[in-house]
């Protein structure tokens, strides 16, 4: 197997009001656009998370439910890690993730890649590694579901990506 791209989509959307992977990038919704590139750029497509009110969507796309349910992305993060390595994980709502963002971190070393954003990392926009999975597993079983901290523990390679690449929508004024 080639490297996975999990695509989060368990975000509870509250602030937005609706399922960010449904909403529309140039007539496209959120979820389908990274799927495509993903599938673009030769990774293989997991949904992660809640993928529930997307049943319209990504249809055949395998779904992994959170490991444990409730405890943020860390859950999906152990999920996908466990499925395979080595993984991208890359939130539903960054639209402007585009096809060389994901083949640079394709391209990159082995090392867990992650793009920084402002003064922390951007970790749903990042590749890990085999490695990443031991030290996921302490943070679960240590009840540390901080991302940010967990960078703490591995030895991360920054991977440079224009802030404008990795905004979000999270909420309906977000949305361009």
């Amino acid at each position: 197997m080639g490297c996975l791209l999990g695509l989060f989509v368990g975000g509870g959307s509250t602030r937005m009001g609706r399922p960010k992977g449904t909403l529309l990038r140039e007539g496209e919704p959120l979820i389908e656009r990274a799927l495509r590139i993903g599938t673009e750029v030769g990774l293989t497509p997991v949904l992660v998370g809640d993928a529930s009110p997307y049943g319209h969507l990504a249809r055949g796309v395998p779904r992994l439910a959170d490991d444990p349910p409730g405890i943020g992305p860390l859950g999906g993060l152990r999920a996908l890690l466990r499925r395979g390595t080595p993984a991208i994980a890359l939130a539903c709502d960054m639209p402007y993730v585009d096809a060389e963002v994901l083949r640079r971190l394709v391209a990159a070393p082995v090392a867990p890649l992650v793009a920084p954003r402002g003064s922390h990392w951007e970790p749903l926009c990042a590749r890990y590694g085999a490695e990443a999975l031991p030290v996921v597993e302490r943070a679960v079983t240590a009840g540390e579901h901080s991302l940010q901290r967990l960078f703490a523990r591995l030895e991360v390679i920054e991977l440079p990506i224009p802030d404008r690449l990795l905004r979000d929508w999270d909420r309906p004024e977000d949305v361009e």
